[in-house]
């Protein structure tokens, strides 16, 4: 349940619309509901911090992702992160009308119905960068937020960024996928007077050290505006940005 359901159900009781023991009836699963020894659903993360929980498919097994999948998404949208493609097919049977992107690695269904002000502009720096960014693109789109994509625009040709200030300039937020050495959330950074958020990827060479090099670099960004998340974390990059964007 988020807070725009809450709001209808409690404005329904207050019309006679619904009766009380029907809206207590509605309320009776929070803020939590139990699947077993696999999960506890947290069915009230919506409306205390704006996104449903969201499925971490990573070390969890095809059925268990399908399971939790089928009893989250009748409380309303339902995103899968790091869900590979071997392990999509019983979540996908488990909810009707779901979508499974192969790039992202992701599957969802519906989308929330709050107010944004503004869209997220999410960049990377290379084609190779794209996987980490479609992640956040969906999470974005989960969370009823627009998005713009800035795709291939990394240092090694700065006219590229730069034919697309006008895109950048717009955004409440901006996304940054960087590999290799991670330079661009910088560049951005110096370039918009908005939050940017630096996304390091496992993409590069050896000395890039799976993704350290450039966190680090990130981390040093003498851009005051620029903040960083977790190696290939588009999601959680994407959530931040989200939640910037609704402000």
């Amino acid at each position: 349940m988020d807070e725009t359901t809450l709001r209808r159900l409690l404005g329904a009781v207050r019309r006679g619309d619904t009766s009380l023991d029907d809206a207590v009836k509605r309320l009776k699963g929070a803020p939590y509901e139990r699947l077993g020894d696999v999960a506890t659903l947290d069915t009230h993360r919506a409306l205390r911090v704006g996104l449903p929980e969201v499925i971490l498919a990573e070390a969890k097994t095809a059925a268990q992702v399908a399971a939790i999948a089928r009893k989250l998404a009748r409380k309303g949208p339902l995103l899968v992160t790091r869900l590979v493609p071997e392990r999509a097919g019983p979540a996908r049977r488990a909810v009707k009308g779901s979508v499974y992107d192969p790039v992202s690695r992701t599957l969802r269904r519906g989308r929330m119905d709050v107010p944004a002000r503004g869209p997220v502009a999410v960049c990377c720096a290379g084609t190779s960068d794209i996987p980490v960014c479609e992640e956040a693109a969906v999470t974005l789109d989960v969370m009823g937020i627009e998005v713009v994509r800035v795709y291939d625009v990394g240092v090694a040709g700065l006219h590229r960024v730069l034919a697309r200030r006008e895109d950048l300039d717009r955004a409440r937020a901006v996304i940054v996928a960087a590999g290799m050495e991670g330079a661009l959330p910088s560049v951005v950074g110096g370039l918009v007077g908005r939050p940017v958020i630096g996304v390091p990827t496992s993409v590069g060479y050896g000395a890039s050290l799976g993704g350290l090099a450039p966190l680090f670099t990130m981390l040093n960004s003498c851009a005051p505006n620029v903040t960083v998340v977790n190696i290939d974390n588009g999601f959680g990059a994407a959530v931040v940005a989200g939640l910037v964007a609704r402000e």
